[in-house]
């Protein structure tokens, strides 16, 4: 089945003129089906056409490592099972009153309070690492 997103500069369209049964952008139809430009790029919807950028602070190395070690502590990993930047706190094994206490230990390591609607947008050790380090530059700033 084909699909089309919003986003899309494109629209399906059949390669043969018969009435067909549409849905949105997609025709659906027993022949294939191929793209037509639909104008989208010569008018309006430019910020369509723009890349998107994701701008990130990533956090000192010295910072993850002890988000490592707090998360492993937390779980009782042992020191040779691999937990990276990029790990998942629930890949670990953490359920979320484990993630509860990785956030309460954090706060504990880095003399810092995290918001309950903060902590919940942290699944990963980068993202925690990073929250560590806007908090701990606005602390620093305040």
């Amino acid at each position: 089945m084909a699909s089309a997103s919003a986003t899309s500069l494109c629209r399906f369209q059949p390669f043969q003129n018969q009435p067909t049964k549409t849905s949105g952008l997609v025709t659906r139809t027993s022949s294939s089906l191929q793209l037509a430009p639909n104008g989208w790029a010569k008018t309006g919807f430019s910020s369509l056409r723009t890349s998107r950028l994701q701008i990130c602070c990533a956090a000192k190395p010295e910072t993850v490592q002890k988000v490592v070690e707090i998360v492993r502590k937390q779980l009782a990993l042992p020191p040779e099972s691999e937990v990276t930047p990029d790990s998942k706190f629930a890949s670990l094994g953490a359920d979320s009153l484990d993630t509860v206490e990785i956030v309460m230990g954090l706060e504990e390591e880095f003399d810092i309070s995290v918001e309950e609607e903060s902590s919940q947008n942290i699944s990963t050790v980068q993202e925690a690492a990073d929250l560590i380090e806007k908090l701990v530059e606005k602390k620093a700033a305040a």
